[in-house]
């Protein structure tokens, strides 16, 4: 079995895909010849050929755009925006068009469209590319939104995506494009979209995060374990659909709960999952929902970075916090 890292697991289910599906066809900015910026598509160029794999101008707009047609008579699209911070030049065409594209048809047209993009900070890129920009995507109905966290989950829900009627926005954490390793099968498989995942399981405590902040979470998991707490992880995978019964579940179970994600705390990701445990776990909480997230800021360049991406020691404060209350 292949021992892939996450931007190779993507790459390996894009080549799948294309190979099952005629339908399939690749879009982007430089994810032909160049392979993508982060080589998530290279060699399907040699592969698949031209007519699979296209080049596309640098029109955010444009991409989108075509690639709505294309999922409209009967292709299935998988598109890259380069960075999650250039979607802004298309959000036209993914909230007015491609989400609304069953409603308005009646049905009788689906966009079975799939807009990969790097998301996050952590790499020191220049401004417009560390962007967490999932609520914005999840606020809309018609869109569904995909976080993968590990290679494994990676192929698998890109492959579900893939194979959905709808449009899939997939966000890909840049940060741990090549941070480890995971075996992953050749064959192809699909990971449910709107099921998370539950990493560890536990008694004390629920542990909330998605994307990039799973390894992080798991960081912090580690130290509490070492102190005697029993946390129970969970990797939600998707925001959209939101699996808010394995959420629940855990936190009637453990009665403590703190949600980690990147973007900014504001009208966020976290701000649903807390409305949800307040909603439908109120009486077992035995202290107040915690959230680590972003600072509701721009992200700041270089070193500065760092510090506003939350940390280990930010998650297990807020871990330590909520035992002790």
């Amino acid at each position: 079995m292949p021992h892939l890292t996450l931007v190779q697991a993507i790459n390996d289910a894009l080549r799948v895909a294309l190979d099952q599906d005629s339908r399939v066809v690749i879009m982007g900015q430089d994810v032909g010849v160049d392979g993508g910026v982060f080589r998530a598509t290279e060699g399907l160029l040699e592969a698949f050929g031209s007519e699979r794999v296209i080049d596309a101008p640098l029109s955010e707009a444009g991409i989108v755009g075509t690639s709505i047609g294309m999922a409209a008579y009967g292709l299935r699209p998988v598109s890259e925006i380069q960075f999650s911070g250039f979607m802004p030049m298309a959000f036209d065409q993914i909230v007015c068009h491609a989400a609304r594209l069953r409603w308005r048809s009646r049905g009788r047209y689906t966009c079975p469209l799939v807009l990969r993009a790097p998301y996050g900070a952590g790499i020191h890129p220049p401004e417009h590319h560390s962007e967490s920009p999932e609520a914005y995507y999840a606020h809309t109905p018609g869109l569904k939104v995909v976080m993968p966290a590990t290679p494994y989950d990676a192929k698998g829900l890109l492959l579900a995506a893939i194979h959905d009627p709808d449009p899939v926005i997939f966000l890909e954490p840049k940060r741990i494009y090549r941070a480890s390793r995971q075996d992953v099968p050749e064959e192809r498989y699909e990971i449910p979209l709107g099921r998370a995942a539950v990493v560890h399981e536990g008694t004390d405590v629920t542990l909330v995060a998605f994307g990039a902040m799973v390894s992080v979470a798991q960081r912090a998991f580690e130290r509490a374990q070492r102190v005697g707490s029993s946390v129970e992880l969970i990797d939600l995978r998707t925001v959209r659909p939101l699996d808010a019964d394995t959420v629940i579940a855990s936190v009637t179970k453990t009665g403590r709960c703190v949600v980690v994600q990147e973007a900014p705390r504001a009208a966020s990701v976290a701000s649903e999952l807390l409305s949800l445990v307040h909603e439908r776990a109120f009486d077992a909480l035995k202290a107040p929902v915690e959230r680590v997230c972003g600072f509701d800021t721009c992200v700041p360049l270089l070193t500065l970075e760092d510090h506003y991406v939350p940390s280990s020691d930010r998650i297990f404060a807020a871990l330590q916090r909520t035992l002790a209350f």
